[in-house]
């Protein structure tokens, strides 16, 4: 199949974080623009102004909309028009109604079709709050927007990590965790694991609710009378689903090497060991759109915004999971619809 160049689109996230530096850095070698075009969702004073400071030398083509954007150029689209006044490391309400600002447009893009792909720099996740956004993320607000069931989906080259319950307060986890929930959740990583990255017969391990998968109900029973049982029906359907496994042993022994997908029942669970193993090329996807949306897997780091010491690779890599994504996606398709030819793992 012939390649052509992925539309990228990028929402800035928090103007006084790091999510701009990083785009810049992201795309200042031109190697970079080679099979995929940028479309950033932001304003052109606002995009020279990051230029100057941290004295880059990428050029913006400024357009109208997304559908006019030029292959081979870092394109901005005006968001905004007024000038926006930066202060580094600050948390600020108004940048927040930027980020949202840039988040939406940048959504309809890609709902419109006239990006392939969206690439979110990092959020505050508080001062994005207001009485016409009431979502804990972007994850959240893309699962409504797009019309999905959403699943956050952490990935790196050796490791994916997925999630039960993701902004869920600890005390609510196990409540919240139910057949229907594992049933779906497990769905759309085993989806994902074949139409997003070309794996034909994954294998998903996922990790217990309690400490020691509850020690046959001497610390909780939930193990045994929600996740053993309903693993088990799965598995009778043909998928490779294992576990649960205790979840302290599990990655330092390695064994999260013998899966596709790990799946964890609740956020640190899941994201502490994936960030200790994958942190700065890790990528935030989520899982279970239509639409590819990709992240990097860190904050807005307030405390060295402005400094321009920013580590870009994340953001790099959450470029290039989305064009691979997208790219499967397509080969995906076009061999479901043509069954007699085959793929490779």
């Amino acid at each position: 199949m012939k390649q052509k160049s992925v539309i990228v689109g990028i929402s800035v996230g928090d103007l006084n974080g790091i999510g701009p530096e990083i785009i810049i850095k992201a795309y200042e070698d031109p190697r970079s623009l080679e099979l995929s075009t940028p479309v950033i969702f932001a304003s052109d004073k606002t995009m020279l102004f990051f230029k100057n400071h941290f004295k880059s030398k990428i050029n913006f083509f400024n357009i109208e909309s997304a559908e006019k954007a030029a292959l081979g150029k870092v394109n901005v689209v005006n968001v905004w028009n007024e000038p926006v006044n930066i202060d580094f490391g600050k948390e600020d309400k108004k940048m927040g109604e930027y980020a949202i600002k840039s988040l939406e447009a940048a959504t309809n893009a890609l709902k419109e079709g006239t990006i392939d792909v969206l690439v979110t720099a990092p959020i505050n996740k508080h001062n994005i709050q207001s009485d016409t956004f009431n979502f804990p993320g972007h994850t959240d607000f893309l699962a409504k927007a797009l019309n999905g069931k959403s699943l956050m989906f952490m990935v790196s080259d050796e490791l994916r990590v997925g999630l039960l319950t993701d902004h869920v307060p600890l005390k609510d986890a196990s409540q919240t965790i139910t057949e229907d929930l594992i049933k779906e959740k497990l769905a759309t990583v085993i989806k994902s694991l074949k139409q997003d990255f070309g794996i034909r017969k994954p294998k998903v391990a996922v990790l217990a609710i309690n400490p020691h998968a509850g020690d046959n109900g001497v610390i909780g029973n939930e193990d045994d009378t929600i996740l053993k049982p309903t693993l088990e029906k799965i598995k009778s359907d043909g998928d490779l689903v294992y576990g649960p496994y205790s979840a302290d042993s599990f990655f330092g022994s390695n064994t999260y090497k013998n899966f596709d997908a790990i799946i964890a029942s609740y956020h640190d669970q899941g994201l502490i060991p994936f960030k200790t193993i994958a942190f700065g090329q890790g990528v935030n996807y989520t899982a279970g759109l239509d639409k590819v949306r990709t992240s990097p897997d860190h904050g807005t780091a307030y405390e060295i915004a402005g400094k321009g010491i920013a580590d870009e690779s994340s953001m790099k890599q959450a470029i290039v999971v989305a064009i691979k994504i997208f790219n499967h996606r397509k080969l995906h398709t076009h061999y479901s619809q043509n069954p007699l030819k085959k793929t490779s793992r």
